[in-house]
């Protein structure tokens, strides 16, 4: 665009300023922020774990899809990948496979999480995955912060499922809610192994070792935390699901590129 080559110093100064009329920056709109080269996608490294990408649905605790989820796709830091890849091996020959709900989360994401915890009138989903806390309590109780370990790329949250996988029928907007807590016969359908209550349960029933889960419910969990620790990851006590490697490849960096393909398009 050879036209381009006269536009004056002061008029790109102002571009660049963002204080220009509103058609010329948003003609120069920002380009979204791209994954570092330590980034994968799951798939590349192990294209048998199940992918069950939560937060680009309808169906989790906010009722919409999340901002900053564009497809459906597991993105972790290398090492992250490369170890869930192991653990995968080890849990395939005992007939069961992983499923992960959620890998790297933008900073976008989180926010939206943030405003709709403030907003104590949206509780539309409120009967399936928070039912015994009280909304405006999710700060005080940590189920909601305004920065999460997810951002930084080497956090997941995922589950077992007993090979061959069954299909998890989609979640049908508007549908009768259960709380996540009931029984695995009640509770909206999963393929995973019985885990004693759903992914994102925020309730106490959650927290890995709560003594009131016992037997089966005890034994799959276990199955999770010790294969996952055995290669690196450490869970957090209070979600069941929620694993970080260790060490963080990013332990202090909060990342905001897209959920997509696309951003791991690096340059070269």
């Amino acid at each position: 665009m050879p036209k381009l080559r006269g536009v004056t110093a002061s008029v790109v100064a102002v571009l660049a300023l963002g204080t220009a009329a509103p058609t010329a920056s948003a003609s120069v709109a920002k380009p979204e922020p791209k994954a570092p080269k330590e980034f994968v996608a799951l798939r590349d490294i192990d294209p048998t774990i199940i992918q069950e990408m939560r937060y680009t649905t309808r169906h989790n605790f906010i009722g919409k899809r999340i901002d900053g989820y564009r497809q459906p796709v597991c993105i972790l830091t290398r090492p992250a990948a490369v170890a869930l890849r192991k653990a995968q091996r080890q849990l395939l020959r005992k007939g069961y496979t992983l499923k992960v709900y959620d890998c790297y989360r933008p900073q976008r994401a989180v926010d939206h999480f943030v405003r709709w915890a403030k907003d104590l009138n949206d509780q539309a989903m409120k009967r399936e995955f928070y039912p015994r806390v009280d909304k405006s309590r999710l700060f005080i109780d940590g189920y909601i912060a305004e920065k999460s370990g997810h951002s930084r790329g080497s956090t997941v949250d995922l589950t077992i499922v007993k090979l061959p996988a069954r299909h998890t029928r989609p979640y049908r907007p508007g549908e009768r809610l259960v709380p996540c807590y009931f029984p695995k016969d009640k509770r909206f359908p999963d393929n995973s192994v019985d885990m004693g209550t759903g992914f994102d349960c925020f309730d106490t029933l959650s927290h890995t070792l709560n003594p009131r889960i016992k037997g089966r419910q005890r034994a799959n969990r276990l199955l999770l935390k010790n294969t996952l620790e055995s290669l690196g990851y450490v869970n957090l006590p209070e979600e069941w699901w929620h694993f970080t490697y260790k060490p963080e490849l990013f332990p202090n960096t909060y990342f905001d590129f897209p959920v997509s393909r696309r951003s791991l398009t690096h340059h070269h």
